[in-house]
């Protein structure tokens, strides 16, 4: 047992140290250059900050390579954290270098609070096993936290749409506007909303741009909304009815959402009543006659 310590702790060891040179073989080379050609710099804690957070990420973004990946994987990886809103090129090598950054962390974690002792292969299998999930789980609670986001935001960024076409603008013209003014109250979608308006400019078809626009979103109510708005453009309908009518569809299923959530309360209440409410009002109602009784019958057998 203390040889598989062992070994898990030079294995770990070696490849933080790898990392570690890696990372700052950068940093080496940025202070030669200073040396060289020294520049004044201004030092302030905001700058402080933003260099450990860069070190902390450039050295996750080190182990990336540990992990064997094929390009459909990468792909696929790409598309899931453009829909939680990660578009940098680094996040992939973050999400990576998480993968392994995360296990090691468990096992080491395990490894110094001595929870290993207890089954040290089953500890370590777990740690690793979770660890190497983690990421995974934590990128589909992203994903579904935004696209919820989006939903909810919805309905309004087509008031205000049906409200810009209707003043006489076009449809680009009133999404440019609905960005402008819900960036702070729907951030999420109207970031959306300004990667399509950017797609347009540098000259993709205004089709292909929503289409675009419910890949990368993956939501199902703008998925409609895109096929009614190239529907509606390819056949000449007006464009402020159909997203009139869309909206007004969203929110009757948002009230059917909340119907029905309160229609399996009902349900949901029977577990808890018959485990937990009715046992303790048995006891209080029941308890004192059964007590009664006993001492009754204790009573008339001593006679």
């Amino acid at each position: 047992m203390g040889f598989v310590i062992f070994t898990f702790c030079v294995v770990f060891l070696l490849i933080a140290s790898g990392g570690l040179l890696l990372f700052y073989r950068e940093v080496m080379l940025a202070r030669i250059s200073k040396v060289i050609n020294p520049r004044p710099e201004k030092k302030t804690l905001l700058g402080a900050i933003q260099k450990t957070g860069f070190s902390i990420g450039g050295m996750v973004e080190q182990f990336q390579h540990v992990l064997p990946k094929s390009q459909a994987e990468v792909s696929v990886i790409k598309q899931r954290l453009m829909r939680a809103g990660y578009r940098s090129e680094s996040a992939v090598s973050m999400f990576y270098g998480a993968k392994v950054v995360v296990p090691l962390g468990l096992a080491a974690f395990a490894l110094i609070t001595r929870v290993a002792e207890l089954s040290p292969f089953f500890v370590y299998a777990s740690a690793l096993g979770l660890g190497f999930l983690a990421p995974d789980f934590w990128l589909g609670r992203q994903i579904k936290a935004r696209q919820k986001r989006m939903r909810q935001g919805l309905p309004d960024v087509l008031d205000l749409l049906v409200i810009c076409i209707e003043a006489g603008q076009s449809l680009d013209q009133a999404t440019a506007r609905t960005t402008e003014e819900l960036s702070k109250a729907h951030p999420d979608l109207c970031d959306e909303l300004g990667v399509l308006l950017l797609e347009q400019r540098a000259g993709r078809p205004r089709s292909e741009s929503w289409k675009n626009l419910a890949d990368r979103t993956g939501e199902d109510s703008i998925r409609n909304l895109v096929s009614m708005v190239v529907q509606s453009e390819q056949f000449g309908t007006s464009v402020a009815k159909t997203l009139r009518v869309h909206g007004d569809s969203l929110r009757t299923q948002r009230v059917q959402a909340v119907e029905e959530q309160a229609a399996k309360t009902s349900i949901k209440l029977v577990f808890p009543l018959v485990l937990f409410i009715f046992p303790a009002l048995f006891l209080v109602t029941i308890g004192p006659a059964v007590i009664l009784m006993m001492e009754s019958f204790k009573t008339l057998t001593n006679h």
